[in-house]
């Protein structure tokens, strides 16, 4: 009896663990994914599979709370917070920049290569500050949205980074939407929909 009853806490306990584990199995490749894609996954399989576990969850709890398995109200609970813990901190990474998580990774991975892109750029005679496209989205309708990689010699761009308003800045033709820093010199722009570096509305 002193077993079975050990066993069913054990068991209990990894239900916290196991939603974790799967959820960033899950969540974390579609975070880092195109975001076309992230936000079909997000929309249509993600956010209905959350409510479904989320009420199977609280169904739990309910039964726990009046009695059956009371043992098994705390790691239900804990199950249920990190199930959606998980996703909102993802979510809330930087609200502003919609693909923030996944431009800070792919710098992280590869900004030496970025890097070297960027610098091979010839220097404009326009005053342009070097620069990449970076990344992008889009649908058919609501129009694309530009991202670019851009090398700011001079960090000019770091006061509009720090003030996370949009504007026209020294360097960059048009006026955008974020400027966010990624490290000294190097800063990612989201250009406002449907304009592009040699185009602006």
């Amino acid at each position: 009896m002193v077993g079975n009853t050990a066993e069913a806490r054990r068991l209990g306990w990894g239900l916290p663990l196991y939603t974790a584990i799967v959820e960033f199995a899950i969540f974390v490749p579609i975070a880092f994914s195109n975001p076309d894609t992230s936000f079909f996954l997000n929309i249509f399989v993600m956010a209905p599979i959350l409510l479904l576990v989320s009420l199977t969850l609280i169904v739990l709890l309910i039964r726990a709370a009046v009695g059956y398995g009371r043992r098994q109200f705390l790691p239900v609970l804990a199950a249920l917070d990190i199930l959606w813990a998980i996703p909102a901190s993802l979510f809330f990474y930087d609200r502003e920049h919609p693909v923030a998580l996944r431009e800070t990774a792919r710098w992280f991975a590869w900004s030496h290569e970025y890097k070297d892109e960027v610098l091979a750029q010839p220097t404009s005679s326009s005053g342009d500050l070097k620069h990449i496209e970076w990344d992008g989205w889009g649908f058919p309708g609501p129009g694309d949205t530009t991202v670019f990689l851009v090398f700011d010699p001079t960090d000019s761009l770091s006061t509009a980074a720090k003030s996370h308003q949009s504007g026209k800045f020294n360097g960059i033709p048009c006026k955008v939407f974020l400027v966010r820093r990624l490290e000294s010199h190097w800063y990612d722009v989201l250009f406002f929909t449907d304009e592009t570096w040699d185009q602006c509305n």
